[in-house]
């Protein structure tokens, strides 16, 4: 089973840091974000990592090279524009298994990926108690089925298990994932589960501050 990380996006929130560096080579305590992703995959088993590249991919290249370093094998999928998240995990299509995780670069997180080895569901989502900046939630959870309405809500974390299935019939282009979650919990064919363990998405400045403080 693969893993993907979407590394692609230029991190506007994050301007003038992610001028010079891609948002996932932003350090937490001296150690880029995308290491502690692969770092914590390693752990649960993954071996096969996919990384998709746009703003400043190739300093994302030039660090993790080829994953022998980490213990891994990583491919890349190049992006001329970031494509978004679905955008992105469908071009990547041809390099993942018919069942694979995705994972944000941009969260920071001791989530341990290692229960998704056991996820066998179209979209598996992972959420988390709503953060300050989210604080009306994306969706709710009803025996491990995915609503869009009810309470209480939850935030989706970035982190999930997909079956290939789930993007049938999407053409290749700049498409946000957001839409395909809510539409396919509308017909209760996504489950999940909630994590209250520590995980932060890095969105701003002032949050990797506060981080690594």
């Amino acid at each position: 089973m693969k893993a993907m990380i979407l590394a692609a996006g230029r991190g506007e929130r994050m301007r003038p840091l992610t001028d010079a560096v891609p948002k996932p080579l932003l350090e937490v305590r001296g150690k880029p974000l995308i290491v502690y992703h692969l770092e914590a995959l390693g752990a649960a088993g993954f071996t096969d990592i996919v990384v998709n590249l746009s703003w400043l991919g190739e300093r994302i290249r030039g660090l993790l090279s080829d994953g022998r370093g980490f213990g891994l094998k990583i491919e890349y999928s190049e992006e001329a524009e970031a494509l978004e998240t679905a955008g992105g995990i469908v071009q990547a299509l041809p390099l993942l298994g018919e069942r694979f995780v995705v994972v944000n670069a941009d969260i920071f997180t001791d989530y341990d990926f290692g229960g998704l080895r056991q996820i066998d569901s179209r979209a598996h989502l992972v959420l988390v108690d709503n953060p300050g900046h989210n604080p009306e939630g994306d969706f709710t959870l009803d025996q491990s089925v995915v609503a869009n309405n009810g309470s209480p809500r939850y935030t989706f974390s970035g982190i999930a298990q997909y079956q290939r299935e789930f993007f049938d019939g999407l053409a290749a282009g700049k498409r946000a994932l957001a839409p395909l979650l809510r539409a396919a919990a509308d017909d209760h064919r996504v489950t999940g589960e909630v994590f209250h363990g520590g995980w932060v998405d890095i969105g701003t400045p002032e949050r990797l501050a506060l981080l690594n403080r």
